[in-house]
């Protein structure tokens, strides 16, 4: 949690520095992101591996000066197969499915003015909140426990440090790293 809060008071301390260095304005919204990932939200991360990739999809608006807000949707799905039995049912396999739609909102901060970055560059500082949305189904003769995986909260907050390369005016390519989900993809104005 002093992670969670020192980060947003870092945030909130860029956002609110005003420098002179900054000579010109660049418009950062408009902008369709679509990328692939890895991560996890609210818990349900610790079986990723069986679901790659990740799809996420957000659309940036401008706000501010080198600030922005984006509602997004993220999409991903697993399933697994499981051996289990007790004395009263006999050994077996079963196959337990999960489906998670985080959806939420991201506002970030663009601090490539800041460091003087190429004009081909964008730098920036993000968090996101949102909800989870999630669907689990076992197979009908699983006998177990099945809240056994529902081990996270729908809500969460993720902190994110990303770079853009404007590979021309309409496209450019971008990498999200994420206490959620990181992202690999292209942005489309």
């Amino acid at each position: 949690m002093k992670k969670i809060i020192i980060s947003l008071m870092f945030l909130l301390s860029i956002l609110s520095f005003n420098s002179s260095a900054q000579t010109t304005t660049e418009n950062h919204g408009n902008t369709l992101n679509l990328g692939l990932g890895i991560g996890g939200y609210s818990g349900y991360y610790g079986y990723i591996g069986r679901s790659l990739p990740i799809i996420h999809l957000d659309y940036e608006f401008d706000v501010e000066n080198n600030f922005t807000l984006a509602p997004f949707l993220n999409f991903y799905s697993f399933k697994n197969e499981y051996y289990w039995g007790d004395n009263n049912h006999p050994y077996k396999n079963y196959i337990y499915r999960e489906t998670v739609i985080p959806v939420g909102i991201k506002g970030t901060f663009y601090f490539d003015q800041l460091l003087k970055a190429n004009s081909k560059w964008d730098f920036y500082l993000a968090g996101s909140l949102g909800f989870a949305i999630v669907k689990t189904s076992w197979d009908s003769d699983y006998y177990g426990d099945e809240n056994y995986y529902r081990n996270g909260n729908s809500l969460f907050l993720d902190l994110h440090l990303g770079a853009e390369y404007h590979v021309n005016s309409d496209l450019g390519i971008f990498l999200d790293l994420s206490s959620g989900v990181s992202t690999l993809g292209i942005a489309i104005r």
